[in-house]
């Protein structure tokens, strides 16, 4: 079975119209937070399903803080702020006791792709609006029973 999920961060606020045709086909929808208004979490369930966490920029939104789900046979685990090179005491304990395949994160506004150990973590980069002379992107998981392979969607200028 291949699921394709859509993996989108740090919008702020602002959806890009290209993540509609971008995004068209996946099955599911994870924003790794900075979300900005929820009503753009309702935007992107008109394309799939979405799973949704709080960004450091996310106050009085309703979502948590992580969210642990399993889709296509794959534990995923999704929170903001995660550094895979420094993970700290209490989340290193913490991914230890859920033993996920992937984690999700965003807060860096930077790609990041990298097995550590047997899981999988990854950053899509930054989606909001133009800003810093960033590059913006949004990514594609496809996962299947011979693993996870990860797509990064440039999203222009804006």
């Amino acid at each position: 079975m291949k699921l394709k999920i859509g993996v989108i961060s740090d919008t702020h606020g602002y959806l890009d119209p290209a993540v509609f045709r971008l995004f068209e086909g996946v099955d599911h929808i994870l924003h790794a937070g900075d979300i900005g208004y929820p009503s753009l979490i309702l935007d992107l369930e008109g394309i799939a399903p979405v799973t949704a966490v709080l960004g450091n920029n996310d106050a009085g939104l309703d979502f948590r803080e992580s969210e642990i789900l399993e889709l296509g046979g794959r534990k995923i685990f999704l929170q903001h702020i995660v550094n895979p090179n420094s993970l700290g005491e209490t989340l290193t304990a913490r991914l230890k006791r859920i033993a996920p395949d992937l984690v999700v994160f965003g807060h860096t506004h930077k790609r990041f792709c990298e097995t550590i150990g047997t899981t999988l973590f990854f950053n899509p980069g930054y989606s909001g609006k133009p800003r810093f002379s960033l590059e913006r992107s949004i990514a594609i998981l496809t996962l299947d029973d011979t693993g996870v392979t990860a797509e990064f969607l440039p999203l222009g200028p804006g």
